[in-house]
């Protein structure tokens, strides 16, 4: 991983977003919807994916694969996203379509 990213890998399942100019796009296999993660928190990510990686600058964005050998290099069950709100969100795959989806897993980690 390179230091340009906007985002630090840590441990097996935790993504800290470092750089408020950039949202990350979460990216979990096809079958999984896709996280923003702003500054302000996290949100679906609707749009269309960026095309390649100068596309994503432009509209401010960096992707995230998790299944890419860059980062995990597996699909993952359970995520954690370190926001610049100053929260860890728990992001469960397997609860998709329910409340226990995404929630506050502690409310100040810094």
């Amino acid at each position: 991983m390179t230091d340009d990213r906007a985002y630090v890998k840590s441990g097996r399942n935790t993504i800290i977003h470092k750089e408020k100019k950039f949202d990350l796009v979460i990216v979990n296999g096809d079958g999984h919807p896709k996280i923003r993660v702003t500054a302000f928190g996290l949100q679906p990510f609707k749009e269309s994916l960026p095309r390649n990686r100068r596309e994503a600058k432009e509209r401010y964005l960096e992707v995230v694969q998790i299944g890419s050998q860059d980062v995990f290099g597996e699909e993952k069950q359970l995520l954690f996203l370190q926001a610049l709100d100053g929260r860890e969100y728990k992001v469960d795959y397997s609860k998709v379509g329910t409340k226990l989806f995404v929630r506050v897993h502690q409310e100040s980690y810094m």
